[in-house]
């Protein structure tokens, strides 16, 4: 809408990690950035559930990639690549926490205000478990971790913005806090928390 040329990029993780399925979104950007080093012009961020606290972010981006989990009505596990204008939309399918209504607001309002990004790329995993209160990643939404960070990677190369893969035992600091990344996370989890 109101970008032209190259400028900035936004990846945003979105979702609570404290109920299972409903953290993808933040454990795939926080994947992303451990695996791969972008440009100066490339922000990673852990979005979490900030809701319109996101607007100026996201009002300065020029591409947009937001990974979260959804709720297509599909099966469990289910990778769906959402684009641009249509991205709100399914957002706004099923609501499954407050973050949802938050961030389509954002969207909503970016659009309004004339200051949407140029392109949206929605990466969204169907969940199946939002109920479990300090659950991790489900069995079929952590087996299309991998290839949500390859369609993110995918999509930032064909709009210039090229990554490289980090060097083994080059550990970046993380997104969010230290004690909730994944493995810190599921190693303070009960057996049979997963």
């Amino acid at each position: 809408m109101h970008h032209s040329g190259k400028g900035s990029a936004l990846v945003l993780g979105i979702g609570n990690i404290l109920w299972a399925d409903e953290g993808f979104g933040v454990r795939a950007v926080e994947a992303l950035h451990q695996a791969y080093e972008f440009p100066a012009d490339v922000k990673l961020m852990d979005g979490g559930t900030q809701g319109l606290y996101l607007l100026p972010l996201v009002q300065d981006a020029d591409i947009l990639v937001i990974f979260d989990a959804i709720d297509y009505g599909l099966p469990a596990g289910t990778l769906k690549l959402v684009d641009d204008h249509d991205v709100p939309s399914y957002l706004g399918v099923k609501k499954m926490s407050l973050h949802q209504t938050g961030f389509q607001e954002v969207l909503a309002l970016s659009a309004i205000t004339g200051r949407y990004p140029a392109k949206v790329r929605l990466i969204g995993v169907q969940p199946l478990d939002l109920d479990t209160y300090g659950g991790s990643l489900t069995e079929p939404v952590r087996t299309r971790m991998e290839p949500s960070v390859a369609a993110a990677i995918d999509f930032l190369m064909e709009q210039g913005y090229p990554p490289r893969r980090r060097i083994c035992g080059c550990v970046p600091e993380s997104l969010c806090p230290s004690s909730v990344n994944l493995a810190h996370y599921e190693a303070g989890m009960p057996v049979g928390g997963r």
